[in-house]
């Protein structure tokens, strides 16, 4: 059976980190670790990322798709797009070239959303694809997480563990897709693509008023933990889609009707700012704190123990656990 690779991913499309965590290869499955890049036309590429307020991101509208084949070495952009623009599944064949893979090409098996770093998961093998894809939805019904992501979210949930319960649906307003909660769903709102969504999370430190959270999904629906945090009070730092959706009167937190409030970018209090060492202006292009760390995959054999695949944190990740005081257990 054949392998895969393990790709970074990044906010925007890119994570300019220093790439998957180097595993060896086990019954037919590798992860590869990767070299740091610079965005082109960098006038000073060894210059430290502690000043730089979003350090590890390279924008992908700096590059042609050449580099983009070569950047993708590292990291993976978006899986869709409009037609015409550079996204993962456009270069597929040029990357599966490129790796020397001959007639096989890269098919994704496991993707987080387009503004999430971290994992990435691609076969050059239909057979280890499959098997896999029915890894992950037989854990799903038997209610195991394969993935483990980190969230920094602006506010503390209200409980340090629990899970977060809903029915999602996917609406087209004003010409952006958006997910919205739906309360008490019909059978008809089912068949109509309503899903009910189901994580676990657990707050693994406090500070300046944030959240370091692990996020575990048991479900798989467009943007589910961002919504899922919200409806928690808590939106994930850096979501500019969703953190409107909770308003604050009196310092007391509540949720917005979802259908009628409109994506903007995500306002934070001037003591936020001042502990990021940020401007509103650098805030309105924060970064999206929510990173794929961790990915259970099956044993070479049934009866083996999975097989765990880790992704380190984004410098800017990184910086603002640093700026924040909050110390991963």
């Amino acid at each position: 059976m054949g392998g895969h690779r393990v790709l970074g991913h990044l906010w925007g499309g890119w994570w300019r980190g220093h790439g998957v965590s180097a595993a060896c290869q086990v019954g037919g499955f590798c992860t590869e670790a990767r070299h740091q890049l610079h965005p082109r036309g960098s006038s000073n590429r060894s210059r430290s990322l502690g000043n730089q307020p979003f350090p590890g991101l390279l924008q992908p509208e700096n590059l042609s798709r050449e580099e983009l084949i070569a950047v993708l070495r590292a990291s993976v952009v978006d899986q869709k797009g409009k037609p015409g623009e550079l996204t993962l599944l456009s270069v597929l064949p040029e990357l599966s070239q490129s790796l020397g893979l001959g007639e096989q090409e890269f098919q994704v098996v496991q993707a987080s959303g387009k503004e999430t770093s971290g994992l990435v998961l691609l076969s050059s093998c239909p057979q280890t694809a499959s098997r896999l894809q029915k890894f992950f939805a037989h854990s799903r019904r038997a209610q195991r997480p394969t993935a483990t992501y980190w969230a920094v979210t602006d506010g503390i949930p209200a409980t340090s563990e629990g899970k977060v319960q809903a029915a999602l649906k996917l609406d087209h307003v004003d010409g952006v897709d958006l997910v919205v909660p739906v309360k008490s769903p019909s059978r008809k709102d089912i068949l109509e693509g309503v899903k009910r969504t189901l994580s676990h999370f657990r707050v693994v430190a406090t500070g300046s008023g944030c959240a370091l959270v692990q996020l575990q999904p048991l479900t798989v629906f467009p943007s589910q933990l961002q919504v899922h945090m919200v409806l928690q009070l808590c939106p994930v730092l850096g979501d500019h889609r969703y953190s409107a959706r909770v308003g604050t009167v009196l310092g007391q937190r509540f949720l917005l009707p979802a259908e009628s409030t409109k994506p903007q970018r995500q306002v934070l209090d001037e003591a936020l700012l001042k502990r990021l060492c940020l401007t509103p202006s650098q805030a309105a292009q924060l970064p999206l704190h929510l990173h794929l760390h961790r990915l259970h995959l099956p044993g070479p054999r049934p009866r083996d123990a999975p097989t765990e695949l880790l992704a380190p944190l984004p410098p800017y990740f990184s910086r603002t656990l640093q700026c924040l005081g909050l110390h991963q257990q």
